[in-house]
């Protein structure tokens, strides 16, 4: 009799236990496999020890096994040594980044979840740290990791989930979970079918153990919540590009944009350049051109390091007159543009459009009816898709009902815009009231066929930044009209230091001007509201409104 090592599987014993796990009796696996009952009998009780090879592809069809568990079975019924359980590698952390800037209140912020993880009796520690592409979401969950790890002795797990990867769809919670049983040691053959069983084979292997486990970049909650684990004592990092609002007991940590004095320290480790201080005036001009984003700030800085011809004071004139800041912010096959492009991929067709055209908004932020007027669709549909990209992180709700894009953001579907809707295209208006925008004189380029373009001022490249060229619009506007002359201005005046400059009400055929001091007929569907580089202003065809005094 031929000896099994505990820590292996005979071929009977393998099949017996794959047959169980697929539910089949001994008759209904040889139907499946086209073999005869005897056969599978014989395998079963150990009668015959090996099986031919066509025998073992055939059971192996039936039992629908693939990849590594298919060879192994294959190998195991030709009577060859069953492959003894891998060693766990349960410290596979990536390397931390020397060169992490920032992000205190965070990592004081996960620093303290480990005590309440790590408390008699206390539940598995969940953190989804979340925010736009390029805010360093990855890192700070890889710096607090190599932070936290000596007090998880279980291990340090570090799984990408591949929810915005190019060319890579995101990782199923069955194949997650064969990966995170292959780490802790169990064979492939071993790893069961199935996501109920694998769910359970992976949380019995964690019993009694703390785990310091990592999931990058998740895709969605669903994802995410067959791999967490069921005891006490563990700490789980999730990193998302979307608001994982569905995830039980997680604790949200949303990242913003760097501080300035954290970016401006960001580009000066980063550049490596001998004597520039995070007070060099070039340097607060990058990093505000950069949006304070670190993937932007890194990539200009390194840029900075590998180009030493290069000077801080050029690289900054160049992001502030170029026609598209986006394109020069890339190193190799990585750019800000495609990573937010993966974000937008992301969405419906109709968000897809709505973020777009969010991008000619000439505000600083815009509510739900603004946005309606300017997707041409209605008020719940909109709102719905205001919801959407704040759950993808494309905007921001600074305040209840305001929205806003970030710098590049905006910049990357203003672009989107011009490239699918170059004439401006939308649904015809209808008669009533229109936000409408002229179109302004495209920024000059760095270069023409007559010559280098004229020096341009410091002041001028600001008000471009600020007001860059963009298509005509014309969008109904579905929100309700004022009630008092007095409210006039505030109607259409966002309140706070989201007011534009230069903003005015004015209205035609009628004296003076709407307004608290000069009281006269409120807008009404006839009102426009125009925009221009150098503000925004209402005007009205309607016919005045009736006093009601």
């Amino acid at each position: 009799m031929v000896a099994i090592e505990p820590s292996l599987e005979s071929f009977a014993g393998l099949l017996r236990r794959l047959r169980a796990e697929a539910g089949l009796t001994q008759e209904e696996l040889a139907e499946a496999a086209g073999v005869g009952g005897r056969t599978v009998s014989d395998l079963e009780r150990g009668v015959a020890l090996t099986a031919r090879k066509e025998t073992a592809r055939l059971l192996a069809d039936a039992l629908s096994l693939q990849g590594a568990a298919r060879a192994s079975f294959e190998a195991a019924a030709r009577g060859r040594r069953p492959v003894p359980a891998p060693p766990a590698a349960t410290r596979t952390l990536p390397r931390d980044i020397a060169s992490f800037t920032g992000r205190e209140t965070e990592l004081r912020q996960l620093t303290g979840a480990v005590t309440a993880a790590g408390s008699p009796g206390g539940v598995v520690s969940i953190h989804a740290i979340g925010g736009m592409a390029g805010i360093g979401k990855t890192a700070l969950a890889v710096h607090a990791a190599h932070r936290l790890a000596s007090r998880f002795p279980g291990g340090q797990v570090f799984l990408p989930l591949h929810g915005h990867t190019p060319g890579h769809p995101p990782v199923v919670p069955e194949d997650a979970l064969a990966s995170l049983l292959l780490t802790t040691g169990v064979p492939a053959v071993q790893i069961p079918p199935g996501l109920e069983a694998r769910m359970a084979l992976w949380r019995d292997r964690l019993a009694g153990k703390q785990l310091l486990l990592v999931l990058d970049d998740a895709a969605s909650s669903e994802q995410v919540r067959p791999l967490l684990p069921g005891g006490d004592g563990s700490l789980v990092l999730v990193t998302s590009r979307r608001h994982l609002s569905a995830l039980e007991d997680a604790t949200a940590v949303s990242l913003d944009t760097l501080p300035p004095g954290e970016a401006a320290m960001l580009l000066v480790r980063l550049s490596g350049r001998a004597g520039l201080s995070p007070d060099d005036p070039a340097v607060a001009e990058i990093i505000e051109l950069c949006g304070l984003l670190p993937l932007a700030i890194g990539m200009v800085a390194r840029q900075l390091h590998h180009h030493p011809a290069w000077t801080v004071a050029g690289r900054a004139a160049e992001l502030a007159t170029a026609r598209d800041r986006l394109e020069l912010m890339a190193t190799e096959n990585l750019s800000v543009a495609a990573a937010f492009n993966l974000s937008y991929e992301d969405l419906t067709e109709d968000q897809q459009r709505l973020f777009r055209r969010l991008g000619l908004h000439p505000g600083a932020d815009i509510d739900a009816y603004a946005a309606a007027a300017l997707d041409g669709t209605g008020l719940l549909a909109v709102r719905r898709g205001l919801e959407a990209l704040y759950e993808h992180y494309l905007i921001a709700e600074p305040t209840h009902g305001r929205y806003r894009l970030h710098d590049l953001i905006r910049a990357h579907a203003r672009a989107l815009a011009y490239t699918l809707e170059p004439d401006g295209t939308g649904a015809r208006p209808p008669p009533g009231c229109w936000i409408t925008t002229s179109t302004a004189p495209p920024a000059p380029t760095h270069s023409s066929p007559t010559g280098p373009a004229p020096a341009v001022s410091t002041r001028t490249a600001q008000h471009r930044r600020r007001f860059p060229p963009w298509p005509a619009l014309s969008r109904r506007w579905p929100g309700p009209a004022p009630s008092a002359p007095a409210c006039s201005l505030a109607w259409i005046t966002p309140p706070g230091p989201a007011s534009m400059p230069g903003l005015s009400l004015s209205r035609r055929g009628s004296r003076g001007c709407c307004g608290a001091t000069a009281p006269g007929p409120t807008p009404s569907s006839g009102t426009r509201l125009r925009s221009t580089p150098h503000g925004t202003s209402a005007t009205g065809s309607a016919r005045p409104t009736p006093s009601t005094t």
